[in-house]
């Protein structure tokens, strides 16, 4: 589980940090408007702010390539101990059912 939550975590962090270079050598969080209105925010608390948003996009698109790269067998196992599977549960005997 901690090596998938890496698998998340350390590339999003990396995607972050290149988008907060990218995105912000192009604008100014100064003249950033919300509503017609300037935001009112220091520079880096726009910074701090959108590297997090950032973060958490990337984390999910991160996940999502995890979750798509499990085996079927994985995702489709019997959540139950061997002695507790009810009949039918997949796994039952050793194999999945086809």
């Amino acid at each position: 589980m901690a090596t998938r939550l890496l698998w998340i975590v350390w590339p999003a962090f990396l995607a972050a940090c290149v988008l907060e270079l990218m995105v912000f050598a192009l604008v100014d969080p100064l003249e950033l408007q919300w509503s017609g209105h300037t935001l009112g925010w220091s520079r880096n608390a726009v910074y701090t702010l959108a590297f997090f948003a950032f973060w958490v996009v990337s984390m999910g698109a991160c996940a999502m390539t995890t979750l798509l790269r499990k085996e079927p067998a994985e995702i489709n196992r019997c959540p139950y101990p061997v002695t507790q599977r009810p009949p039918g549960c997949p796994g039952e005997g050793g194999a999945l059912p086809s």
